[in-house]
């Protein structure tokens, strides 16, 4: 930030609220290119777990649909529905004391 020491008061922080604005317009924009590559990401690793499950699915039959495909709902998470959630256990402080 630069500095400016015979600059009015209203001035000054004019300028400074347009930097951080500017700053903040560009955190957005790196924060959107990061959901992309994230989505695409996901998306590249549904289709993977598809391809897998084809291919397991005429030597294995059955265990094959242990993930069940994707629903392509826009608004949902991309990730596996499974039937069955496992909780691993979290170590917490109670459990050290």
């Amino acid at each position: 930030m630069r500095f400016f020491l015979f600059e009015r008061q209203a001035d000054a922080h004019i300028r400074r609220s347009r930097e951080f604005l500017e700053e903040a317009n560009v955190r957005r924009v790196e924060h959107q290119a990061a959901a992309e590559h994230h989505n695409a990401l996901a998306e590249m690793y549904a289709s993977r777990i598809a391809r897998i499950q084809a291919e397991m699915g005429p030597a294995f039959g059955v265990h094959a649909g242990l993930a069940p495909p994707m629903d392509d709902g826009a608004s949902e998470a991309v990730r596996p529905k499974l039937d069955s959630v496992v909780n691993y256990p979290y170590p917490t402080r109670a459990a050290h004391a």
